[in-house]
C-alpha cells in the first residue's frame, strides 16, 4: 500500500522551511511549537527519512528534506487548485493575508475582526513580515493577499504616504545624527541613508533591529531618529531645516490570481481600510 502524506503535515514542513524556524512556522500554521514538532516527527516516520539537521534551534534540510520540499510545494499547489476548481468559488478558507508591521496594529484589531463577523466560517491565516518576504510568499502561492510598501509609482499602489523623521528633536543638533533602522532590506532605511548622504549630513547607525516594536521603543526612548510614516508613531513628525526631505512611499495591495468569494471580500475590506488610514 502506498504511504499517504497528509497535507497538514506537508504545510507545516514547508512553513518551517520558508519561515526559518519552528517559532515563526507555528505562528503561520496556527499550531503550537510542540504540536509542530510532533507533526514533523510523524512526517519523518511516514517517509522513513530525517528531514532536518538540528543544531540547537537551527534547522537545515537534509538531502531527503530538500527533495521532499519541491514535491510538497507541488502537492499543496495542486491540492488548493483542485479544491478551488471543484468548489467553483465557494471554498470558504483559509483566507491567507500578509501585512507589514506598520499595518498590523490597525488591521489585526479592526479589519480581521470585521471580516470574521461577516464570514465566521472562514479560517484566517495572518502573517506579519517585510514586504519583500510577503511578496515571495505570494509568488509561491502561500498567501492570498499582501499589504505592504513599495515605490511611489508602483502599479499596485492604493494610496501614498509621505515619509517623515521621528524622534527626539534634541538629537538633530548632534554633529553625527544617530539613526534607528530595521535590518535590510528596508525601504525606509534606504530612503533615510540616501537622503542624509545626498545632504552631506553625517550619521551613524545607533540601533539596528529586525523588529518594528524594538525600533519604536528605541525612538520613543530618545536613542535615535528614524524615518517612517505616520502609521509608525502617532506623535508629531519632526520638521527642521537641518533634516533632509524624504520621498513618499506607496501602500500596496497585491492578491493571488484567483480568490474565492470570501477572500475577495477580505481584499476589498483591506483596500478600504488602507485608504481610510
Amino acid at each position: 500500500m502506498p504511504v499517504n502524506l497528509p497535507t497538514n503535515l506537508l504545510r507545516s514542513f514547508v512553513a518551517i522551511v520558508d519561515t526559518g524556524s519552528m517559532l515563526n512556522a507555528s505562528e503561520q500554521v496556527f499550531v503550537t511549537q510542540s504540536a509542530l514538532s510532533l507533526q514533523i516527527k510523524r512526517l519523518e516516520e511516514l517517509v522513513q527519512q530525517t528531514l532536518f539537521h538540528r543544531e540547537g534551534r537551527r534547522l537545515t534540510l537534509t538531502a531527503a528534506g530538500d527533495l521532499l520540499l519541491d514535491y510538497a510545494r507541488r502537492v499543496l499547489a495542486l491540492h488548493d487548485e483542485a479544491v478551488a476548481a471543484v468548489s467553483a468559488g465557494q471554498f470558504s478558507g483559509p483566507a491567507r493575508v500578509g501585512m507589514v508591521q506598520d499595518f498590523a496594529e490597525n488591521l489585526l484589531s479592526g479589519l480581521l475582526a470585521q471580516f470574521a463577523e461577516l464570514h465566521p466560517e472562514v479560517q484566517i491565516f495572518a502573517r506579519v513580515a517585510g514586504t519583500a518576504e510577503l511578496l515571495g510568499l505570494l509568488d509561491r502561492r502561500q498567501l492570498d493577499i499582501v499589504l505592504g510598501f513599495a515605490g511611489a509609482r508602483d502599479p499596485h499602489a492604493i494610496t501614498q504616504a509621505p515619509m517623515a523623521w521621528y524622534g527626539n528633536s534634541d538629537l538633530i543638533q548632534r554633529d553625527v545624527l544617530p539613526l534607528a533602522v530595521l535590518e535590510p532590506p528596508c525601504r525606509f532605511r534606504e530612503a533615510a541613508i540616501r537622503a542624509l548622504e545626498e545632504a552631506g549630513r553625517p550619521y551613524r547607525i545607533a540601533v539596528e533591529t529586525p523588529n518594528l516594536t524594538t525600533l519604536r521603543a528605541a525612538v520613543s526612548a530618545g536613542l535615535a531618529l528614524t524615518c517612517r510614516t505616520r502609521l509608525f508613531l502617532r506623535e508629531e513628525e519632526l520638521e527642521s531645516d537641518d533634516l533632509p526631505r524624504l520621498p513618499s512611499v506607496a501602500c500596496i495591495l497585491q492578491t493571488a490570481d484567483t480568490l474565492d468569494s470570501a477572500t475577495q471580500r477580505l481584499a476589498q475590506l483591506a483596500e478600504d481600510t488602507i485608504r481610510a488610514l
